[in-house]
């Protein structure tokens, strides 16, 4: 049976990417058989005519994985995906996700499944309403979220928390991102969103770091089976 972990963000370009790029390749580093999956992704590069899913490519290249992660749904156009999908055509369908999804976690003993955008974002908006949060719950996941350390992360990380405790989302923890190990402001705000959410801060990625500073035990704990 495989276990799976729901990767998601207080907002855009905090980091979830490269942080989640950090896990896979920690499992991958300790003989895990660990995969990766993202539901949909927009903004992808278009070299010779096919579209690259930037974000997978980057999780593929920085955990060492030997093929191209599965992204059910690729989009040019760098917007949200439900209106890359009205730009484009090709609106996601919760089925093709499960049946992808499961595919996936079929092959590997530990899949890592990246959101788009934060946990707030229309993937699909026409006659049909799918939030981020349908998709975590139709896989039966449990969530972590990014948040980026700096000025503002309390009330982001805060927000998203309670947004997600009302969706009934399991969370399971935080990681930090762009942390200042003895910035005053940001081992504050660590402590801060600690007590307010009551939820642990498992990590801190300093900038242009190439590890995730976690026990892997303690990494491997926070999946749960699908």
């Amino acid at each position: 049976m495989s276990k799976g972990i729901f990767i998601t963000a207080t907002g855009t370009d905090v980091g979830k990417t490269y942080v989640t790029g950090l896990i896979v390749k920690k499992l991958v580093q300790n003989g895990i058989n660990a995969g990766y999956y993202k539901a949909a992704l927009s903004g992808a590069e278009n070299v010779n005519g096919t579209l690259i899913p930037g974000d997978a490519d980057f999780v593929r290249k920085t955990a060492g994985l030997k093929t191209m992660p599965t992204v059910s749904y690729i989009y040019k156009n760098a917007v949200s995906p439900h209106l890359a999908a009205k730009i484009e055509g090709n609106p996601v369908e919760l089925s093709i996700v499960k049946s992808d999804f499961t595919a996936e976690a079929e092959k590997y003993d530990y899949i890592t499944v990246e959101g788009s955008g934060g946990i707030i974002c229309p993937i699909r908006y026409d006659e049909q309403k799918i939030f981020l949060e349908d998709i975590i719950k139709s896989l039966g996941l449990s969530a972590l979220i990014v948040a980026d350390a700096g000025l503002g992360t309390i009330n982001s990380v805060v927000l998203t928390v309670e947004y997600m405790r009302s969706r009934n989302i399991k969370i399971n923890g935080i990681i930090f991102n762009n942390f200042h190990k003895g910035n005053v402001m940001e081992e504050d705000n660590l402590k801060m969103t600690e007590e307010i959410t009551g939820i642990k801060v498992i990590a801190a990625v300093s900038e242009n770091s190439e590890n995730l500073d976690i026990d892997i035990n303690s990494l491997l704990s926070l999946y749960e089976e699908v």
